[in-house]
Formats: structure tokens, sequence, C-alpha cells
């Protein structure tokens, strides 16, 4: 895991690459790869932050993903039971974008074995639709691949969202909602500010 002071908290950057599952990320060399949705879309790698490099996005720090050994560069969510590195968070941000806007559940497991239910809410990746949840627009590409040919027209988007961690006290990991629409490029972990009341 690697660590970014930020300017008010610390953030830790959590390696997905085991849990991805589709891959959504192309070169113009490779059209018919990738298969992010039914229509087999990707975006650009020549649009996108450097595979496997970290990315500092509205101030927080993400590992933009690389390809792991089954060339695969996000997940859909499937109920995905994420292991995270033991502490006191406030907030998890995620680079996620949806096929059409979706929102569902996402649970979060404590130390202490409690969990809690808060909600992950994503746009869609379509230029045309602004961010109906309000997230940040962290990456907007200049085209969309198809198969068979490169559309200059279209603009599609990865959404820097967050999800609250309301109890105070150590998060252990995370269970994604099991919603295929939505997918995860990203996470990191945001900590509460040094010394401040736990």
């Amino acid at each position: 895991m690697s660590m970014t002071a930020l300017r008010h908290s610390t953030a830790i950057t959590v390696d997905l690459g085991e849990y991805f599952d589709n891959r959504g990320i192309t070169p113009k060399s490779e059209l018919d790869q990738g298969g992010f949705n039914i229509w087999s879309n990707t975006f650009p790698s020549e649009d996108l932050p450097e595979p496997g490099g970290t990315v500092l996005l509205g101030e927080v720090p993400f590992r933009f993903p690389a390809p792991n050994a089954t060339g695969h560069d996000n997940f859909r969510c499937a109920r995905q039971h994420i292991a995270l590195p033991a502490g006191r968070y406030d907030w998890l941000y995620l680079l996620a974008t949806a096929e059409r806007r979706s929102e569902d559940v996402v649970s979060l497991h404590h130390v202490d074995g409690s969990v809690d239910p808060e909600w992950l809410r994503v746009s869609d990746f379509w230029a045309e639709t602004p961010a109906h949840f309000g997230e940040q627009v962290e990456v907007r590409c200049h085209s969309l691949h198809y198969p068979r040919h490169v559309q200059g027209n279209m603009a599609p988007v990865i959404w820097r969202t967050r999800v609250p961690v309301p109890r105070e006290i150590g998060l252990a990991s995370v269970r994604m909602p099991d919603n295929p629409a939505i997918h995860v490029f990203a996470l990191t972990l945001v900590a509460p500010v040094a010394g401040a009341a736990a």
C-alpha cells in the first residue's frame, strides 16, 4: 500500500488488481480486445493516466489500474469482499463509472465485527449524461472505442465518487454490491486528520 500526505489527512491507495474481471481500457491497436459493456466499448488508453502509476485527482491519490495477469483493468460489482489495511478512515474514494446511473449499497465491515450499509452512487459513463449524484469528473476522454472504430464525438467519463465511513472505529473490509452496471477502477482510503478526536 502506498501512502501520500494530503492537505488535511492521509490517503492509502488499495491495489485492486486481484479483483479485476473486465477490460474497459484499450489502445487504438486493440479496439476489439475490450468489453466494458454489451457493445464492447472501451475507454481510449491514450487519454488516460499512466497504467500502474499514482495520479492525484482532487487532492486524492489513486493507483490508476494496470491490466492484471488476465488483461483486466476494472471490476464489475459482484459482491467482491475487499480486504483493507485495518485502520480508522473517514472516506472511501473510488474511481468508478456506470452503465446507466446506478446506486446500490456497499457493506462496511469493521474490526469489531459490526457491519454498516452505505450508499455507493455512480453516474453514467456517457458524455451527454451529467453527474446525477454530484460526483466530480476526474477523467474525461476525447473519444470512445468500439470494436471496429473510434467514435470521435464521444467523451466518456470516469467519476471520482466517495462513500462515508460514519462509525469511528477501525475498518477491516468492504463488500461491494451485486450490481454489474457499476465498474470500479481504483479505491483510496482517506484517514482522519492526525490528532483529531477519535
